[in-house]
């Protein structure tokens, strides 16, 4: 394709995105690429969904930095698709489009009573702890002495983890200011983490696993009578491998006993699966019933049993949200697409476009065949003359809108850094006071 320069536009600044644009600005060195994204902050669930206790899978961060920093590539921050600029509108200004908006709306449990108040989703919680603008005010209840939470991924280790973990175990993260102090006035005697399934389906990696063996207040307590002895012989290589550690960690666990001397215990409950919630205005129990795995799914056995919840956390999975001008799969919760492709100069890669699935590494290979599909479809197109990030500025400069630019991120950046005191840092929280240290 002989156009120059080529205009690309890449809808979220996440993994997904900063892969895409890095794979694209390697091999397009002419290019003009413009990365948006809806927060004044960029790298998506780096900064807003790994676990603050997890600092070195945020070192990916400088990784993208410098994607983000290279010529040729613009941070366009708090920019919203659908309420600064439409779908259509960015169509017509640049010659390639990638959505990497990831997945950020909670899929519900459900059942009965789930609309009880301290019945959260875990994208809403973990938005509240990692200091995210749209969270920040959700002041979760945590005032019980039990907390259920559904799910049995790393998303609901990571939770777990976290309230059970004293304030000098979380001194080295960058757990926010508000959620430190609503975790250090709780007062949670009891955890149930609550899987449909087996502890040999469980999703969640064996370090993530091994995490609650290092907690000083932690009693963790696993029934041996319900794990089995060994993994099946119809599970393939890598199900059989992440199985067996998993299977060995949880007996370590289940040998240790009932830990009486810890204050809080975190039970892990297999093969129950949720069917209501109860309680007068808010969440007092978990109603639960007995499953048996059969070909990797869970069969109700029809045996219910009660735990009780004052809160109630669901970790069962997200969905994408619809954006206008856009097909969407409902079914799925992704952007309607083939293997990556949208429509003619329109892609998608990430959790939009295969669903939650995979940690952020995972995102890379998908990115990076997503780059080497649009590659492929430039070499076949006519130059289209379009104006790119230049008309998509006069736009907004009209409607009134300033974007953060990557100086502006570097700006925020270095503010947090300073606040954080020995801490990695101290996030700034409410959409205000980032646009401010923005500017200086």
């Amino acid at each position: 394709m002989n156009q120059s320069p080529l205009h690309i536009g890449i809808v979220g600044a996440g993994p997904s995105g900063c892969y895409v644009a890095d794979a694209l600005g390697r091999k397009l060195p002419g290019a003009r690429i413009d990365v948006f994204d809806r927060l004044p902050t960029p790298f998506g669930l780096v900064r807003g969904g790994v676990a603050p206790d997890h600092q070195g899978t945020k070192n990916i961060a400088r990784q993208f930095e410098r994607t983000l920093g290279k010529e040729g590539v613009r941070f366009l921050g708090n920019v919203a698709i659908g309420r600064d600029i439409s779908c259509d509108e960015l169509k017509a200004a640049y010659d390639v489009l990638v959505i990497t908006i990831g997945a950020l709306e909670d899929r519900p449990l459900g059942i009965a009573g789930e609309n009880l108040d301290a019945v959260y989703g875990s994208g809403r919680f973990v938005a509240w702890y990692n200091g995210i603008p749209d969270g920040r005010d959700l002041d979760p209840k945590l005032d019980g002495k039990s907390v259920a939470i559904v799910g049995n991924g790393n998303v609901a280790l990571d939770i777990a983890r976290l309230l059970g973990k004293t304030p000098d175990e979380l001194a080295s993260s960058d757990l926010c200011a508000h959620a430190r102090a609503a975790f250090a006035a709780a007062r949670i005697e009891d955890i149930w983490l609550i899987g449909r399934r087996g502890p040999l389906e469980a999703s969640f990696t064996t370090a993530e696993l091994a995490e609650f063996g290092e907690l000083s207040q932690v009693a963790t307590l696993v029934d041996a009578a319900a794990l089995p002895q060994q993994v099946p012989e119809q599970f393939d290589a890598e199900q059989r491998k992440l199985a067996e550690k998993n299977l060995d960690v949880l007996k370590a666990y289940a040998a240790r006993g009932n830990q009486a001397e810890r204050p809080l215990r975190i039970h892990f409950l297999f093969n129950a699966a949720p069917i209501e919630i109860r309680g007068e205005q808010r969440a007092r129990e978990l109603v639960l019933a007995r499953t048996r795995s059969e070909n990797g799914r869970a069969v109700s056995g029809g045996e219910t049993f009660v735990v009780p919840a004052d809160t109630v956390i669901s970790a069962i999975g997200y969905r994408s949200t619809p954006l206008p001008g856009l097909p969407f799969d409902d079914a799925r919760g992704t952007v309607a697409n083939a293997e990556g492709r949208v429509e003619p100069g329109v892609y998608t890669a990430g959790w939009c476009k295969r669903g939650p699935q995979g940690v952020v590494p995972a995102n890379r290979a998908d990115s990076l065949a997503v780059a080497e599909l649009i590659l492929a479809d430039l070499a076949t197109r006519q130059a289209s003359g379009k104006r790119g990030g230049a008309l998509i500025d006069s736009m907004l400069a009209q409607r009134g809108v300033q974007p953060v630019d990557f100086a502006g991120w570097q700006k925020i950046n270095a503010v947090e850094v300073a606040a954080g005191q020995g801490r990695p840092r101290e996030k700034l929280t409410r959409r205000e006071e980032l646009l401010a240290a923005s500017r200086g």
